[in-house]
């Protein structure tokens, strides 16, 4: 079992061990104070001179963040802005900020941020400072910052906080890290202007939000075929994900029998976590593709997700979005 399944496993299948409460304490503590000091003004936050979007959540892992992103910045584009998407490009190993290319290696720019530049929804920069990578996207003719996370990157002043949860799995077992998931209280969620709940059921003043899979693509060639096509026979199913069970749901979900392989969140795919030994299709993440460009192996497809909403919910979202900008 991978040490995320296993902090899965204590977050979200039981109680916190007391032996990590005192931590938690600490965490909690020296995030409050934190927060405390921005809003004080004790530490500066910068505001760049165009507005900022950021999308965010509470709990470390996956929420469906990056599909909201990719959807915010396609509604303000057909909107007539020019949005900008900003992101730390977790796990890249880039130094200073950087416009990212759908050419560029994940290693160096993160998988997140290259996903989002090979939809050609608008410009990706990466920078550790998020304030460094709205800079560039404002020098490239951006007239909006969409942050792919960074709730809690306070160093960047915001017009706009999206929180968005996990619907299935919420909050875990409510502690904060390590002994829970959370990286901040639940009642930080009455400070941000919008919550968006991914699957499960929304509760009153959260709006629904649905992960909907389109055709698969093969990495080889960008050939496509609908996911019916695989149904009948076993497939591999591979997600580097911080929630893989979601995948594999959705996948079952479209009539598939999937053999499961859930990666650590942000793993390395390569040729030998692909050799399964047999010759069924492979069906990835599209950000577990974007690591695995240069495998010619025809058998390695994706699932690309999108994210939607029903048409009030989505009325309610893009309000808050265009008065707040």
């Amino acid at each position: 079992m991978s040490a995320q399944a296993r902090l899965n496993r204590l977050w979200y299948g039981s109680r916190a061990p007391a032996a990590l409460l005192p931590a938690e304490w600490l965490y909690g503590a020296v995030g409050a104070l934190r927060r405390g000091a921005y809003r004080r003004g004790w530490l500066a936050s910068r505001r760049v001179e165009r507005p900022v979007v950021v999308v965010g959540n509470l709990t470390v892992g996956g929420a469906g963040k990056t599909p909201l992103v990719a959807w915010l910045a396609a509604r303000l584009a057909a909107a007539g802005r020019h949005p900008g998407i900003a992101a730390r490009g977790y796990r890249g190993s880039a130094r200073g900020a950087r416009l990212v290319t759908g050419t560029a290696a994940a290693g160096v720019v993160g998988d997140e941020p290259l996903l989002l530049a090979r939809r050609a929804i608008g410009p990706v920069a990466v920078a550790r400072e998020r304030a460094a990578a709205a800079e560039l996207l404002i020098a490239a003719g951006c007239d909006v910052i969409v942050c792919d996370d960074g709730l809690q990157h306070y160093a960047l002043a915001r017009d706009v906080e999206i929180a968005v949860v996990d619907g299935e799995r919420r909050f875990g077992n409510g502690h904060l890290l390590p002994a829970g998931p959370l990286r901040e209280p639940p009642r930080r969620l009455r400070a941000v202007d919008a919550v968006v709940v991914n699957g499960g059921v929304a509760a009153d003043g959260e709006l629904a939000m649905r992960l909907v899979p389109g055709e698969a693509v093969r990495i080889r060639d960008g050939a496509r075929a609908p996911l019916a096509a695989f149904a009948g026979r076993p497939v591999h199913a591979v997600a580097g994900i911080g929630n893989p069970a979601r995948f594999f749901r959705m996948l079952r979900g479209a009539g598939l029998e999937p053999v499961e392989h859930p990666r650590d969140d942000h793993a390395r795919i390569g040729a030998a976590e692909l050799a399964f030994g047999d010759d069924n299709p492979v069906l990835m993440t599209e950000k577990d593709a974007v690591k695995c460009t240069d495998l010619a192996d025809e058998r390695y497809w994706y699932v690309p997700v999108d994210a939607r909403f029903d048409a009030a919910d989505e009325a309610t979202l893009l309000g808050v979005v265009m008065r707040s900008i």
